[in-house]
């Protein structure tokens, strides 16, 4: 088909054309903006309403939380972690004498006998005083408190020997102040340890 229309109405045609496509491109573009306002209305909304309900039950969970006492408990807790605190600090010095003076005895060199046993002020030293019959069997008792092999003392120092008293069976007395290893079996806190 051929068209005989004049070149201004075939070009008004065409514009014509144009502006219908651009009216339906329009109206979508409307559509679309008043969809996209309805959806971001909705999750202002939404949001401001989690919000709030947040708000509540944060508040509400504290009302609850003031009515259990909870700083109460925590303060309480804390008192109580205090005093166990402080019951291992006293029961890491506290020496079993019972398994101790057992062992001292057994430790003894022939000749001489356990006279005495002071607990020093660290809880980690005792002084002891050994009566013997001489002075070699006196320097003995050190040797035999200080050896790693009877397991009592990390250490043992010999104070002094007094062999003057000559009217005792035990003439020779001696002083020894010797100390705990920390792994010590003698301790009430290594007695879980032993094996």
């Amino acid at each position: 088909m051929i068209n005989l229309l004049p070149p201004e109405i075939k070009r008004g045609y065409g514009y014509a054309r144009r502006n219908v496509a651009l009216r339906h491109w329009l109206i979508v573009i409307v559509i679309s903006l008043v969809g996209l306002g309805v959806l971001g209305t909705y999750g202002l909304l939404t949001l401001h309403q989690s919000k709030a309900d947040s708000t509540r039950q944060a508040s509400s969970l504290q009302t609850k939380l003031d009515k259990e006492h909870l700083g109460q408990t925590n303060k309480l807790v804390g008192e109580m972690s205090d005093s166990l605190k402080l019951t291992v600090k006293v029961l890491s010095n506290e020496v079993l004498f019972s398994k101790l003076i057992k062992q001292i005895g057994a430790a003894m060199p022939n000749g001489a006998v356990l006279t005495g046993l002071t607990i020093n002020t660290s809880n980690t030293a005792i002084d002891l005083k050994a009566g013997a019959t001489n002075y070699t069997t006196a320097t003995q008792v050190q040797v035999n408190l200080s050896d790693p092999a009877n397991k009592i003392f990390s250490k043992a120092d010999l104070v002094n020997i007094d062999c003057n008293n000559q009217s005792n069976i035990y003439p020779c007395t001696v002083s020894i102040r010797a100390l705990f290893g920390d792994n010590s079996p003698y301790l009430f806190v290594n007695q879980g340890n032993k094996s």
